[in-house]
């Protein structure tokens, strides 16, 4: 029915100049059902539906597009394309289109087979199967030939918002975009390309913004979280609302955000060096001219997680005590930083650095298997449609993998807390790490271990939701996209 219904609306598209503007003015004039010159997001929604351009089933998917490519093409900003607007958008795209289609086609034979898709995305850092690659390669093909053509490839992505299949390969490399106040995951990948034009270093401001933000709109869950975890016990059962209570009672509404600044502030410089170690560590590992695997990719990223968190852990000590302080009790982060190092020494900045350490391991391994598992199902099962999987599909297995990776190593983070938070406690409750965990297995059982955990699940689909907004929002302003 898409062949056909194609056939008629895209004029001899096997045969479509893309100098020509009569092709462009005849699916220009079908689109704009109310005659009044300009095509809204509604009418491209509706017109490409049922032309069968937007295959997605989801309503939300064909929302999206249709809002992308009407944000991209309308420079006057009316809600609307006029047809010049719709024209050069359409040329401008399908130039893009070309160049990559060309970079594709490794021999120059014209045609894109299943042995060059799998070539292109080892090349940024994606390992799939042959049967995986003719999936992908089969929901281009319209003629059954096993092989893409230019006129195959336009015609797919023609009306896609995604400028080319670098993009929408990029949408399932696993990327640490999605923000819920946890900075343990393994770092973005980012193609040479964008390494020698400079495009990471606008990718990684905007995840850092991106995270602020997410951050600061959870801040009162993740101190209820931090309150739970180092004064709740059975003899001392604090609840979800009992600690926002009580933490209103004593400093009022602001205090919710208290240790949110340090939070924040930590977010730049521990992006920028885990991005740096994550490039060097990828070198060593992995053979001169060869391609980093799934394994070396893990043990790289645990590695440069573990030498950010190394550098920036003072911050995160500090922003525990601020968490925890009382009214008064710090006048900022710098008058903090002083207290701990009058009273308590040097060493206080590294109180529950072993545990820290050791959670990144379990979290950055079951979040990346998950993701693995859950990218690859999806692939097998609906890449037939489209090689595009669609926001909440990404925004799922993002929150899904990132939750089991949390629930994993969540008794280390809460043993890291404690020991951050030992000056604050009493004499009795101060150990090591493995002290700490018998005391908590004896007194409270297994499920102490998880103390805090209903606040920290709360606030994974906001910081999320955030994060990912404030994301998309910063690409467009920093010229990343359009």
């Amino acid at each position: 029915m898409y062949n056909v219904i194609k056939g008629l609306v895209l004029t001899e598209s096997r045969c479509w100049d893309p100098d020509s503007e009569r092709s462009y003015q005849d699916l220009f004039d079908k689109l704009d059902t109310n005659k009044d010159g300009k095509v809204d997001v509604a009418e491209l929604r509706a017109g490409l539906t049922a032309m069968g351009i937007l295959p997605f089933n989801d309503s939300i998917e064909k929302l999206y597009c249709s809002c992308k490519i009407v944000s991209s093409g309308d420079e006057n900003k009316d809600g609307g394309l006029d047809f010049n607007e719709f024209n050069k958008y359409l040329k401008e795209h399908e130039k893009k289109l070309r160049l990559t289609f060309k970079s594709l086609d490794k021999n120059n034979d014209g045609h894109i087979d299943a042995s060059e898709i799998k070539q292109s995305l080892e090349e940024l850092g994606m390992d799939i199967t042959k049967e995986e690659a003719q999936t992908i390669l089969q929901s281009m093909d319209i003629d059954g030939t096993m092989m893409v053509d230019w006129n195959e490839w336009r015609d797919h992505f023609l009306f896609n918002p995604a400028h080319n299949l670098n993009e929408i390969i990029r949408y399932w490399k696993h990327s640490s975009v999605l923000d819920i106040g946890e900075s343990i995951a393994i770092p973005d990948e980012f193609t040479e390309e964008e390494k020698t034009s400079g495009g990471w270093w606008k990718q990684l401001a905007a995840g850092a913004m991106a995270g602020a933000v997410s951050r600061t709109g959870t801040a009162p869950l993740d101190r209820v979280k931090v309150f739970m975890q180092v004064h709740s016990s059975k003899s001392n059962r604090v609840t979800l609302l009992g600690g926002f209570k009580q933490m209103i009672k004593e400093g009022g509404v602001a205090s919710l955000w208290r240790g949110n600044g340090v939070n924040v502030l930590k977010i730049a410089p521990e992006t920028a060096i885990k991005f740096m170690a994550y490039e060097q560590y990828k070198k060593l590992l992995t053979p001169e001219g060869g391609k980093v695997q799934t394994h070396q990719r893990f043990m790289a990223g645990s590695l440069a997680g573990a030498t950010a968190q190394s550098s920036i852990y003072p911050m995160e000590v500090m922003k525990t005590r601020l968490t925890l302080g009382k009214t008064g009790q710090y006048n900022g982060m710098f008058d903090c930083a002083k207290k701990i190092l009058r009273k308590e020494g040097i060493k206080a900045f590294y109180k529950g650095y072993t545990p820290n350490m050791i959670g990144i391991i379990p979290y950055a391994g079951i979040d990346l298997a998950v993701y693995e598992s859950l990218k690859n199902a999806w692939l097998s099962r609906y890449a037939k449609d489209t090689a595009n999987p669609g926001i909440l599909v990404l925004l799922g297995c993002g929150t899904i993998s990132s939750t089991c990776g949390q629930l994993a190593s969540y008794p280390l983070a809460l043993l890291r807390t404690r020991m951050q938070a030992q000056a604050t406690l009493e004499a009795s409750d101060k150990s090591t790490m493995t002290g700490l965990m018998k005391g908590i297995m004896a007194n409270e059982g297994f499920f102490g271990l998880y103390r805090g955990i209903l606040p920290n699940f709360m606030k994974v689909i906001p910081a999320v939701s955030l994060s990912y907004v404030v994301y998309e929002y910063m690409k467009t302003g920093l010229g990343i996209s359009k």
